[in-house]
């Protein structure tokens, strides 16, 4: 990112000590307000105005709601009151969570693309949500919203060389769960010149993920790659910065503050954490508490299963760079086999780095290996056993095992899990269990659904509620949950009518 350009700077670094008076005091109640804001007139006249600001909180608030156009609290989703099947539901909210194009505006990134959002505080484009919610546009015909993802995410790995988490400036430095080729997958064959220019963004985003690779010896890491004692490489997750992030800049320094580490040793992995979309969760953390996060230290195992499906992508293409894809994808194969095989439990695990052991905390992440087509059918019927016994819960599959507070653990469920599990066991010919699943995950969304008329962005599979956690409350809208639920009921539906016509 070059600093000389002011528009590529983030709200933190454009406006300093105000930026951080404002976070830290917690005025606006919730982080992502602030670096989502609009200047009314240039950083330099508000930055002149506010060193000659004196005054309580109160008067911070004045001068922040003079100076900037806040976004509102939440984008505005009714309740649906009426007696409307959850299936009608969800076709009818593609509108309100569709946006048109935008351009550069303060810390949003341009999206030149008709799209959709999450919803809630989650007013932009992100990047392995949108994968999950093009699953509903696909079953729904909305293909030019699905068109128009791709193409936006196409578009964000031309100019950043990766999809940013999300399409704000204060993303840039991190990515999410590399997805973009499951995405152009689903829209099937394309014309020449726009398959080329996917398949060209697919080996850009790769470079990305695997930069600093070639020069690496064994037992050391750099960036998002590493290298074992045997010479095999995986990867991580990693953030070049090392400051709070700018939309959780109170609750990242409060963070640090409980660790004995350095701050911006926390601080980087926490924006590691946030990276790999399990924002937070007992996978990343050495102890009970947020402030042991250790993320860059795991090399988790669905990033390597995704980005082992995106050198078979590329490889399958068929052009002149179609071996070497093949062999990284035989060779990070053959890694995965090797070192994230939890022989004792049966299920692949994440690989801890700085103990050159495979870890033994089971997570739904091990039907990511499933899903990329990573496992042998042995090992699927091993984790399908394992599946069954501990990770199915009332209403779907468990995040994890460990009760501790993150949202990304026991209780929580979350829409894009069971999607991976169901299609992960699927493939192995497991349709009994991955019916199974998905027909708890419908049954605990319908139950909210019929009690609040809303959907939620995760749920508590246990006790069929709404979920909670994290650093804010349960949001709604709610684009992957919509994405994937659709997805199950139409699947249901077409095997259900496959039963019936036998």
């Amino acid at each position: 990112m070059s600093r000389l350009n002011r528009t590529e700077l983030t709200p933190a670094e454009l406006f300093g000590p105000l930026f951080s008076a404002v976070q830290e005091s917690g005025i606006l109640g919730d982080g992502k307000a602030f670096v989502d804001a609009v200047p009314r007139r240039p950083v330099a006249e508000i930055m002149a105005d506010y060193g000659q600001l004196t005054g309580d909180e109160a008067a911070l608030l004045r001068f922040i709601t003079a100076n900037f156009e806040l976004p509102p609290e939440a984008e505005s989703i009714t309740a649906t009151t009426a007696a409307v099947p959850l299936r009608q539901h969800i076709r009818a909210m593609w509108p309100a969570l569709a946006r048109d194009p935008r351009e550069r505006d303060s810390s949003a990134l341009a999206v030149r693309h008709r799209h959709v959002v999450p919803g809630g505080r989650f007013r932009e484009i992100y990047y392995w949500d949108s994968f999950f919610t093009m699953l509903g546009l696909v079953r729904d015909g909305e293909i030019g919203l699905a068109e128009g993802i791709v193409d936006a995410m196409t578009d964000l790995i031309e100019e950043h060389g990766h999809v940013p988490n999300g399409a704000r400036t204060y993303f840039v430095g991190r990515s999410q769960p590399p997805l973009f080729h499951m995405m152009a997958s689903l829209l099937g064959n394309q014309p020449p010149e726009v398959a080329k220019r996917r398949l060209a963004a697919m080996k850009r985003e790769h470079s990305w993920w695997m930069e600093g690779a070639s020069a690496l010896v064994p037992g050391v890491q750099t960036n998002r790659v590493a290298m074992l004692a045997d010479g095999s490489v995986l990867n991580r997750y990693w953030d070049p910065r090392c400051t709070p992030r700018d939309e959780s800049w109170r609750e990242d320094v409060e963070t640090a503050r409980a660790s004995s580490r350095p701050a911006a040793e926390v601080y980087r992995e926490l924006r590691a954490g946030a990276e790999s979309g399990w924002d937070f969760s007992s996978r990343w953390l050495e102890g009970p508490s947020l402030s042991t996060i250790r993320t860059t230290t795991i090399a988790p195992v669905d990033l390597n299963a995704f980005l082992y499906g995106l050198e078979v992508s590329i490889a399958a293409a068929g052009d002149a760079a179609a071996p070497l894809f093949a062999e990284q994808a035989e060779a990070r194969l053959a890694a995965m086999q090797r070192h994230m095989w939890n022989a004792e439990l049966g299920l692949f695990c994440d690989y801890d780095l700085a103990t050159s052991q495979v870890l033994s905390q089971p997570t739904a992440a091990a039907l990511a290996p499933l899903l990329a087509g990573v496992a042998r059918q042995d090992q699927a019927e091993a984790t399908a056993e394992f599946v069954t016994d501990q990770l199915l819960a009332p209403g779907g599959l468990r995040t994890t095992l460990v009760e501790g507070g993150e949202q990304w653990d026991r209780p929580n469920g979350w829409a894009p899990l069971q999607w991976i599990g169901v299609s992960g066991l699927r493939r192995y010919g497991h349709d009994s269990l991955a019916q199974e699943i998905s027909s708890r995950w419908i049954a605990t969304v319908e139950a909210v659904f019929a009690r609040t008329g809303l959907i939620f962005e995760k749920y508590d599979i246990e006790a069929c509620e709404i979920g909670a956690g994290g650093e804010y409350t349960a949001q709604i809208g709610f684009g992957w949950t919509n994405g994937v639920t659709a997805d199950l009921i139409d699947d249901r539906a077409l095997c259900h009518i496959g039963k019936t016509s036998q």
